[in-house]
């Protein structure tokens, strides 16, 4: 990837050697093991950089096009291929989940919209549904369990993270609405992958993506909201045909960049508009108000944490105002959105610095760490900002 210098797009090279200085000093004291990141301004790259391993135990280095499971970062995909359905007239926010999805409309569930399910103020449950863990790549078995599940608060109440099922049924209802015969990982490739020129992306593990895939390891197996061996699974469990719209997507620092350049501009990629401005604006607008996220209730008192606004878009981490604990860091400007992935992954976009960071990592950390980690590094990337 063609890089400029920081100093042409307004960034200091020293402020910006802080960040990978400081990455360098983390994996040496085995915090975690590598890491593949880009800084960039105005859509013009100042960095991009691997650094330490993407598998220590092997000694294999990490490479800039190293492929990462990116987690939850795969709800960004998933939304935006929600959103093109938005756009196109086919679905509306307000439209009721069991509207397309009749046998969905049951136990508490018959008013979730789209909107709810997209800004997790669905009431869905938090955990898995029921069924064996090897199955959370059958998308058909996934969707079966889902809708025999009922919610756990009223719909459009409360704010509560629902780090699969949301998700899988937001992915259904634009399978139905497609006419149902193609799978959503083509139609995700087809319709946002491919135009954004996203190559080396794929939901499941692609075969010919395998022999860069950069393994699970859980560094930091501290207790937190998700049990490590659940998230090593991943690296069993995650096939070719895996469909996993949460959380079961592969893919390289420069493809995500190619991603938040889209967004960054509004929808439109190098070679194709996927998305409109004014549904991106939606997106990364504050749809939670001041409602805390009850993703974080076991660390108000595990890391005695203040409690503070969830801050969510359409799916869409915001950085909102105020100090508290964030994975974009507390020197962004309050508009600034992404995405990221279970102690491992982010991406942000600042517009109003016109600033982006992408980071993956090797070595997964439990979240509370994982967001004072990416809250150091994002607070190194927004000081390098000069002019």
């Amino acid at each position: 990837m063609k890089t400029a210098k920081p100093a042409d797009v307004g960034l200091d090279a020293t402020r910006l050697g802080r960040l990978t200085s400081t990455l360098k000093d983390d994996i040496a004291k085995e915090k975690y093991d590598g890491a593949v990141f880009i800084v960039a301004r105005g859509g013009k790259v100042a960095m991009h950089e691997a650094v330490g391993f993407a598998e220590r135990g092997s000694g294999r280095v990490a490479r800039t096009d190293d492929v990462f499971l990116i987690f939850s970062i795969t709800k960004a995909l998933t939304a935006a291929i929600v959103l093109t359905r938005i756009d196109r007239g086919e679905l509306s926010l307000t439209t009721k989940a069991a509207d397309v999805i009749p046998e969905f409309g049951c136990k508490g569930k018959h008013r979730v919209t789209i909107a709810q399910l997209l800004s997790h103020t669905a009431g869905m449950s938090a955990g898995l549904p029921p069924i064996p863990i090897e199955l959370i790549g059958n998308q058909e078995a996934m969707v079966a369990a889902i809708c025999q599940m009922g919610v756990e608060a009223i719909p459009g109440e409360k704010v509560s993270y629902s780090p699969i099922i949301a998700h899988s049924i937001l992915a259904e209802v634009v399978r139905r609405v497609d006419g149902g015969a193609r799978p959503f990982r083509e139609i995700l490739a087809a319709e946002v992958l491919k135009p954004l020129g996203m190559n080396d992306t794929s939901l499941g593990l692609r075969k010919d993506l395998a022999p860069r895939r950069v393994p699970i390891v859980v560094r930091d197996r501290s207790d937190g909201l998700f049990p490590p061996e659940m998230l090593e699974a991943f690296n069993t469990i995650v096939k070719e045909d895996s469909e996993i719209p949460a959380a079961g997507a592969f893919s390289t620092a420069s493809d995500l960049f190619r991603f938040t350049e889209a967004l960054r501009r509004g929808g439109e990629g190098e070679a194709a508009r996927i998305l409109s401005p004014a549904i991106i604006r939606l997106a990364t607008t504050n749809q939670t108000g001041t409602r805390r996220n009850s993703l974080w209730d076991y660390a108000l008192e595990t890391r005695g944490w203040d409690e503070f606004p969830a801050f969510l878009g359409l799916t869409f981490f915001l950085r909102g105002t105020g100090i508290f604990p964030h994975w974009f860091g507390n020197l962004n400007s309050p508009g600034t959105f992404g995405a990221v992935g279970a102690g491992s992954t982010v991406f942000w976009v600042d517009p109003e610095r016109d600033l982006t960071f992408v980071c993956l990592t090797a070595g997964l950390l439990e979240e509370t760490h994982n967001v004072d980690r990416f809250q150091r590094l994002s607070d190194l990337v927004s000081s390098a900002v000069i002019s």
